[in-house]
């Protein structure tokens, strides 16, 4: 069989693969794009896009049982549609792909293939009964939900989160097998929309990447809102008793019994099936496609993006990947993966905002470093709209007064961290934030305050 011949080919239809093919075909370039499922990737389908419409969803039944806190009084008791909820989240979600399906299709030179891609040579890849082949190969396949080979996982249906966003009715019981970022979020939301739900999770305490004290917050956001959280499970096993799951998570303990089980355990790269030792790609150990500061794999010619890469598990990473190689391959500007801070939000109610290190990790590097801190409960604009749990916290050089870190945990965390985030970012010192005059009333007013008011790190 004669190879279709392209000037690039994109594994991939996902937050980086979709927009390089565009830039590429802009250039001039014809390009080949393959998604084997849905274009958009794990942002647009199961992650980002339609989660977080449900966040808001689960907002709105929150903020309406709390009404008679603020003096607003309802005709009856708060209900909770699950169906239209998701209909309103497969709305979303698809507007969002339809939209990207026809700009690919409005590109002049951009071929989009359905199927499962697999290389034959360093630049030749099958997919279905096409052989295509491309000086350019960039990959950006992706990840998928973990399932750990635990003692009854397989006698019992489980979800993840991608069949999630499939599921048509409210869980009685949810049962959460993981306590970090997308186990959280899900655990919140449903027990906003009804649902009983139990949290057990393997480490001594939530979200483990995270200072102990904002590990103590998130517990405490959710216990009070009735979701029965148990750590240091030990001993996680599954086994059906009548239409139920029990799942045992300590020996000597009594099994937490429910509906539905969702696994929310890690991310495992779609690498295993791509050929890619016909092509010479080297990966490590987890499968993670192993690529330099500016992407490029082991093999020359080939660029790995987004998930698969291992150097970010978020859609804002991923699509810094795709600038990055644009840039290097465009624009002779060569921008490169180290450049870039670490930043992303954990979206339970209320937010994270996170950028930069920890505390943890300032003090594990052993400088002197200076903190400022406020409790939501000092923040104006948090007490006025009865929000006032979490908190806010920067960390600095105490020699340089560079900004190390900072972290917003409040009623909108999740942008206001981006004021210290830009300073990071134009290497400003903390005393640009001390001198800056912020918007009154808003939670962002009080970073300036904070900027202020630092005192040496214990």
């Amino acid at each position: 069989m004669t190879a279709r011949s392209f000037d690039a080919i994109v594994i991939g239809a996902g937050q980086a693969g979709t927009p390089l093919a565009g830039r590429l075909n802009a250039a001039g370039m014809s390009v080949a794009l393959i998604e084997r499922k849905l274009v958009g990737g794990t942002c647009v389908n199961t992650g980002c896009i339609p989660t977080k419409t449900m966040v808001a969803s689960a907002y709105a039944a929150h903020l309406a049982r709390r009404a008679a806190d603020y003096g607003v009084t309802l005709g009856g008791p708060v209900g909770v549609d699950y169906k239209a909820i998701k209909t309103r989240k497969d709305k979303v979600s698809g507007a969002s792909r339809t939209g990207l399906e026809t700009w690919i299709a409005g590109m002049e030179k951009c071929t989009l293939y359905r199927g499962h891609a697999r290389f034959e040579s360093a630049n030749t890849v099958r997919v279905g009964d096409e052989l295509l082949t491309a000086p350019k190969i960039f990959l950006n396949t992706g990840g998928r939900a973990s399932v750990p080979d635990l003692p009854g996982i397989s006698d019992i249906p489980y979800l993840t989160n991608s069949s999630m966003m499939d599921l048509d009715v409210l869980p009685d019981h949810l049962i959460v097998v993981g306590g970090s970022y997308i186990s959280l979020e899900f655990a919140q939301m449903f027990r906003r929309f009804g649902s009983q739900v139990t949290v057990i999770e393997r480490a001594p305490r939530l979200t483990g990447r995270e200072d102990e004290e904002t590990s103590a917050v998130i517990l405490s956001i959710l216990e009070n809102e009735g979701i029965a959280v148990h750590l240091g499970a030990d001993d996680i096993s599954f086994a059906r008793t009548g239409n139920e799951i029990a799942v045992t998570f300590s020996a000597g303990k009594p099994p937490a019994v429910g509906s539905h089980v969702l696994l929310a355990l890690g991310r495992t790269p779609n690498t295993d099936d791509l050929g890619l030792d016909k092509a010479g790609v080297a990966v490590d150990q987890r499968g993670f496609v192993t690529v330099d500061d500016q992407l490029r794999t082991s093999v020359p010619g080939i660029w790995a993006m987004g998930d698969c890469n291992g150097k970010g598990a978020f859609t804002h990473t991923s699509y810094n990947d795709y600038e990055i190689v644009a840039a290097n391959l465009l624009d002779n500007d060569p921008r490169k993966v180290s450049d870039r801070i670490e930043a992303y939000a954990l979206y339970i109610d209320p937010p994270l905002g996170r950028c930069g290190m920890t505390e943890a990790a300032v003090k594990k590097s052993g400088r002197r470093a200076l903190v400022g801190q406020r409790p939501m409960t000092r923040v104006g604009r948090a007490v006025e709209k009865g929000e006032t749990q979490g908190f806010m916290k920067i960390l600095v050089d105490a020699d340089t007064r560079e900004i190390l870190g900072c972290a917003v945990l409040g009623p909108g965390g999740d942008e206001a961290v981006h004021c210290v985030l830009d300073l990071m970012y134009a290497k400003a010192p903390v005393d640009t934030l001390a001198r800056a005059m912020h918007i009154h009333p808003n939670v962002s007013e009080l970073l300036p305050t904070i900027a202020q008011e630092l005192k040496p790190l214990a």
